[in-house]
Order: structure tokens, then C-alpha cells, then sequence
């Protein structure tokens, strides 16, 4: 008996499910990363002193790397302009799974 067709189709029916399983993020028609595991809570930071006035703190956000979620840890940063408004990165949620506003000044 030839084993050899059945051999290659399960194969190639396991590298699909373990692709299909190991695959957590996608890429979204509008280049959005939407990632389907959910972002950890925020981790609690300890705010160092101010390098000097006119700073303003970056909270720190959990980014995803490819494989998982890694924290970046927030930094005292100044403003581009006068009475600007730093808008903290988060992630939102849609259909397609959960995706990261980046951090922004306004």
C-alpha cells in the first residue's frame, strides 16, 4: 500500500491549523494590525522627577511586537508647540479584533 498522497496531505492539513492557530494578528485592508488576544491592563508606572519645566509625561502603553504584547514604558517629553495636548496611545476594539491608536500630540 502506498502511503506516501495520505502522508503529504496530513501534512500539509497540520502546517494549515498550526498557521491558522499560531497566528494572532492579521493585517487589515486600511494597514491596521488588528491583533486578536486582547491587551493586557495598563501597568502602573512610577513617574520619575521632571527633567525640567515644560515637560510633559507620555504614559506608557503595551505595544505588540509580532508575538505578543511588550510594555513601553512612558518618558517625560516636551511639547512640539505651545498649549499643545498629548493623546495617550490605546487600543481600540472592531470586529476583526483589537488594533493600537498610537499616541499623539494634538
Amino acid at each position: 500500500m502506498n502511503t506516501r498522497p495520505m502522508y503529504g496531505s496530513l501534512m500539509a492539513t497540520i502546517a494549515l491549523t498550526v498557521s491558522l492557530l499560531a497566528t494572532p494578528a492579521c493585517a487589515a485592508p486600511r494597514g491596521r494590525v488588528y491583533v486578536r488576544v486582547r491587551p493586557p491592563a495598563p501597568i502602573v508606572e512610577a513617574r520619575v522627577v521632571s527633567p525640567g519645566p515644560g515637560y510633559i509625561w507620555v504614559s506608557g502603553y503595551h505595544n505588540w511586537n509580532g508575538r505578543a504584547y511588550v510594555w513601553v514604558p512612558g518618558r517625560w517629553e516636551r511639547p512640539p508647540r505651545p498649549r499643545a495636548v498629548w493623546v495617550p496611545a490605546h487600543w481600540q476594539q472592531e470586529r476583526h479584533g483589537w488594533y493600537l491608536v498610537e499616541g499623539h500630540w494634538r
